[in-house]
């Protein structure tokens, strides 16, 4: 038992002494017991919220999902902008980007943004408990909670290690995507009137599937081509991008072409 527990904090120290030194410092990013944490009590919570929900009213949270999707919207919107102005001014190459670990005042300003875009996803873990409180515990499926648990530990590891270089095209694209999503939800929010307007539900899936093609074809192009980045963050989101095509496209599947051969 001793050597077991030595072994995972050796682990646990390789881990942590071979971060980026500069991101060390910043909320939740020096060791991953934190994010493990976090992880740990939203599954708990996917587990226990609709048992505690079984016998309660749905909470009304008209305002606050107003409130909430909009200001994703706004955070999103400007995760896209430092992205986006931060990649041009830096003379960014969407083939092959090395990480500057420098200090210098342009790599600072990606690696904080790529801090807000891993912090956001601990925000986003907020959508799940909504739709318990809301007693939907049908939107918690095994897509929705796969996506958002998985995405505070690949963007820790984002962030921890390579906070800058290639991840900024992720980053770039998702919170566009992000942009439109919360958008939708808060339109959504204000009330059934509001449906007329939502028709365009069915292209924000293909929008998001969109942009796991995107990954795919950037990630798997780094893969093939010489570049100083490193190979093991490129086939850790190429596989997860593979996990992700599959699970949006059978949601795709059962939502809109399943549904519209039974009808």
């Amino acid at each position: 038992m001793a050597s077991a527990w030595q072994s995972v904090l050796s682990v646990h120290q390789r881990i942590v002494d071979n971060g980026d030194k500069r991101t060390d410092p910043w909320l939740l990013v020096y060791s991953p017991v934190p994010v493990t944490i976090i992880f740990l009590v939203y599954l708990c919570g996917v587990w226990l919220g609709p048992r505690l929900m079984k016998h309660r009213q749905p909470v009304d949270l008209k305002a606050v999902l107003i409130v909430y999707n909009f200001a994703m919207v706004c955070l999103s919107a400007y995760m896209f902008y430092e992205f986006l102005v931060t990649s041009w001014l830096s003379n960014y190459s969407y083939l092959c980007q090395p990480v500057d670990y420098s200090t210098r005042p342009l790599p600072m300003r990606m690696a904080r943004v790529c801090w807000w875009f891993f912090f956001s996803k601990i925000i986003e873990l907020s959508d799940t408990l909504f739709f318990i409180l809301r007693k939907k515990s049908n939107q918690v499926t095994f897509l929705h909670v796969y996506h958002h648990a998985s995405m505070i530990f690949n963007w820790w590891v984002g962030v921890k290690y390579v906070a800058g270089g290639q991840s900024f095209f992720i980053g770039l694209v998702n919170t566009f995507v992000h942009i439109v999503m919360y958008s939708y939800y808060g339109l959504a929010a204000m009330g059934p009137h509001m449906q007329k307007y939502l028709w365009w539900k069915r292209y924000l899936t293909s929008l998001q599937l969109l942009q796991f093609l995107l990954f795919l074809l950037y990630t798997g192009n780094n893969l093939l081509t010489e570049c100083d980045f490193p190979n093991s963050m490129n086939m850790l989101v190429f596989g997860y991008c593979v996990t992700l095509i599959i699970l949006f496209s059978n949601f795709y599947y059962q939502s809109y072409l399943n549904k519209k051969k039974q009808k």
